[in-house]
């Protein structure tokens, strides 16, 4: 054998082996590249309302895939026989989430009330399962009902005032699960057990908001768990109540000593009078306001109190409720707002007395409202007693009527010792004056949870009034 024979094979060894390493360097940069592809986590899939009834009302499909994302959703209805499709859709670029809604409708022919199957199947754009992906399916029996619950009005209001509350009581069907008076975008449930002799009736309270117009149409509602809702107008003659408008002029002193003050961070406190006065005015004010209405939304489902509200004892009304206020610097106009109750006055630091028996909501400070706290009295009925300068009650106390629960003060934006005292219907201000009318209340609440009917409740009401003399009818 030769030299250059010999050494042949030593030459084509390293060659091979660089090759080898080129192509297992080539593979691992190809699997770390594709290996996410590959990912085996499969999509979710949520139903909101998950119900085991479905409706008219809207389903909505949540599908969600944090891996390669989704590449197809598609949903059927397997009712008497048939296959519907509610659902198809495909995605050329994968997606992370999709919202789809679903509902009956009169383009699925033959869909008739009883048993159903829902299936709803998404796919993944993963490289798992031989290029398919991943797949989850989720199937669901249920049942098509597509009849609204009925109502029934027992007794309703024939006046109203505006910004005031109503009353009624109704009967809705078995299959109900939510019901009360809606008004603009505002909604007012009814409670049920509050009837005497009548515990599957329900009693409503309800306002016609001062911030709505005045033909803003109130509507009863009731829906069952599909969704199948049923309206009722209701209907009453509203009664015109006139709120005041008025101008108030901020001074230099009283920005420096009570406005900037509010504000926490320092940093808002810096800019123009005007600029610290609508930090203050409108997103504080509007802060407070949600966190009232947040509040004033979640009430003891029976009612708490008895009889009228009382007035804080020896008090004088300074401001009204709804007073439609312009706020001026330097005779400017800079900003307005509503004043959401009454400003009550009688000495410095005198006890402020629990309009009616409740429960502690809420103690503590409340912004422009100071030191303040607020009173569950059922049926979604609040109170709230606002600038106080120390408070003698804490949260989940019951209160009696007339109780001390602290004493008045100028916390919060107030220019002088008061009492700012609101009333609360589910989150809504509402005119408190009806509530400290004995009349009011045994006209327009007592009857009704007494059980009496609409009819009974205007026979007695006819009965009492007072007749004319022979003198006038002769005229």
């Amino acid at each position: 054998m030769s030299a250059l024979e010999s050494d042949k094979p030593r030459r084509t060894r390293p060659g091979i082996i660089y090759l080898l390493l080129i192509i297992i360097i080539g593979l691992a940069a190809g699997a770390y590249y594709l290996w996410p592809r590959f990912e085996r986590e499969a999509p979710q899939i949520r139903l909101t309302p998950d119900a085991d009834v479905l409706g008219l009302a809207p389903m909505e499909i949540g599908v969600t895939d944090q891996g390669a994302g989704l590449k197809s959703v598609t949903a059927t209805l397997s009712a008497g026989g048939a296959e519907h499709t509610l659902a198809s859709e495909q995605y050329a670029q994968p997606v992370t989430g999709k919202n789809i809604a679903v509902a009956l409708s009169s383009k699925l022919t033959g869909v008739k009330e009883g048993p159903a199957v829902l299936r709803v199947s998404a796919r993944d754009g993963s490289l798992w399962n031989f290029f398919h992906g991943n797949e989850t399916v989720l199937q669901k029996n249920l049942t098509i009902d597509i009849t609204a619950p009925t109502v029934e009005l027992i007794a309703d209001d024939r006046y109203v005032n505006f910004g005031g509350v109503g009353v009624i009581v109704y009967k809705a069907s078995a299959d109900t699960a939510t019901s009360g008076v809606r008004i603009g975008d505002y909604f007012f449930p009814g409670f049920q057990g509050q009837v005497k002799v009548h515990p599957d009736h329900y009693i409503a309270l309800f306002a016609h908001p001062y911030n709505l117009t005045a033909d803003a149409k109130a509507v009863l509602v009731a829906t069952d768990k599909a969704g199948n809702t049923r309206e009722m107008p209701l209907v009453y003659e509203l009664k015109n109540v006139k709120y005041k408008k008025s101008t108030i002029a901020i001074s230099e002193n009283f920005l420096q000593s009570k406005i900037a003050p509010l504000l926490n961070d320092v940093g808002a406190r810096q800019g123009t009078p005007k600029e610290v006065f609508l930090r203050v005015n409108k997103a504080l004010r509007k802060e407070n306001g949600d966190r009232i209405a947040a509040i004033t939304t979640k009430s003891t489902a029976s009612i708490l109190w008895r009889g009228a509200f009382s007035q804080l004892s020896n008090s004088k009304v300074e401001a009204n409720f709804a007073d439609d206020r312009t706020y001026t610097y330097n005779n400017e106009p800079i900003d307005t707002a509503y004043h959401l109750g009454y400003d009550l006055s009688v000495t410095k630091h005198y006890p402020v007395e629990a309009a009616n028996g409740g429960t502690v909501a809420f103690v503590g400070d409340l912004g422009i409202y100071g030191n303040a706290v607020i009173l569950d009295h059922g049926l979604g009925l609040f109170t709230l007693y606002g600038h106080l300068s120390s408070i003698d009650v804490k949260a989940g106390d019951s209160i009696k009527q007339r109780q001390i629960i602290g004493k008045t003060g100028e916390t919060g934006l107030a220019a002088g010792d008061h009492l700012h005292y609101g009333v609360y219907l589910h989150g809504v201000a509402v005119l408190p004056v009806e509530w400290w009318d004995p009349k009011w209340i045994t006209d327009n609440i007592e009857p009704k949870l007494e059980g009496r009917s609409g009819v009974a409740i205007a026979e007695s009401q006819q009965s009492k009034a007072p007749r004319k003399t022979a003198s006038k009818r002769r005229r």
